[in-house]
């Protein structure tokens, strides 16, 4: 039997011991250095997420992770333009996953390039093509860009993924009544609306089932569908706008002079939303005031600002980190 000196068993159990920590080394996760601007991120609190991160550049240039993680603090930020810069430096190390194209075509739809948009929110679609929220961003860029059969598509997709997805079926109304396609389109409102239950909490169907009854001239279905959209988003000035205007047709001057003095204050640089309510004003009798209201308008047209008052669409769908 072969037998080992003691000098020669000490030096197997020392490699015994080394290859022993090596593997168990080997089985845990390296530190993530980024773990604490990922905190801060979780936290909400964007500005020191964003210093921490340029911080760690400094030292770290090549970092393809910190360039993508800052890209999404900068998109969080609604700053679409740096953000695109930092994914373009880390897109020179490592190609975006997924995930991280997502937030890139995002950026693209905050600066209103709707082509590159649905250029890489197709590539999520590709890549990931049981995502829903990609399907649904797809849907909403293809819409923006007025392609509204292929919205349509989108949509449905995304629900086919997801069912019961109300911002899918509530965007799938809207893109089948650009395609005139009516009485499918207030079916999709309803829908996106029954699905919420007795407590609502999404107010886009409300609003957009309630501004095609206005339309079609059914005030009296219409007004109790759009307070509760208000109801649910007392800051959304479309609601008001729309409560405004209806009750101007029915005559009512003292509720349409209150629902678009709130719509001005939520939006008080869309020259449309003035001009209405110097109109009000001036029914009213009150030409002081309707002359403010009609300068306000037409210092803010020589400006170019908006005629359409905003109304929140998008939730925030991108990735996260």
């Amino acid at each position: 039997m072969l037998r080992t000196n003691r000098g020669a068993r000490a030096g197997l159990y020392a490699f015994a011991a080394a290859l022993l920590c090596s593997l168990a080394a080997a089985g845990q996760k390296p530190a993530d250095p980024l773990a604490g601007p990922r905190a801060l991120l979780a936290e909400g609190k964007l500005d020191k997420s964003e210093a921490a991160l340029h911080d760690y550049l400094g030292t770290h240039p090549a970092s393809a992770e910190a360039h993508y993680l800052l890209g999404y603090v900068l998109f969080r930020e609604k700053k679409p333009t740096e953000s695109l810069a930092e994914f373009t430096a880390g897109a020179r190390t490592r190609r975006p996953k997924a995930e991280e194209f997502k937030t890139i075509a995002s950026d693209y739809v905050l600066v209103r390039d709707y082509a590159d948009a649905e250029k890489w929110f197709t590539e999520v679609t590709r890549e990931t093509p049981n995502d829903a929220d990609a399907w649904y961003l797809l849907g909403r860029t293809k819409f923006n860009e007025n392609s509204f059969t292929e919205a349509v598509s989108c949509f449905e997709r995304a629900m086919t993924l997801r069912p019961r997805y109300i911002e899918a079926e509530n965007n799938l109304g809207l893109a089948l009544k650009e395609l005139n396609e009516l009485v499918e389109a207030k079916q999709a409102f309803q829908t996106a609306i029954d699905w919420q239950g007795t407590s609502p909490v999404d107010s886009q169907p409300l609003l957009n089932l309630g501004a095609m009854l206005a339309e079609g001239g059914d005030l009296d279905k219409a007004i109790p569908m759009l307070a509760k959209a208000a109801q649910i988003s007392p800051d959304n000035p479309r609601i008001h706008e729309q409560l405004g205007s209806i009750y101007e047709k029915q005559h009512d001057l003292a509720k349409a002079q209150g629902e678009f003095e709130q719509a001005v204050a939520l939006a008080p640089n869309t020259s449309g939303l003035h001009f209405k309510l110097g109109q009000i004003y001036r029914r009213e009798g009150m030409s002081d005031r309707a002359q403010h209201e009609f300068e306000i308008c037409e210092k803010l047209n020589s400006t170019h600002s908006s005629t359409n008052t905003p109304n929140p669409l998008i939730p925030d769908h991108s990735a996260t980190h």
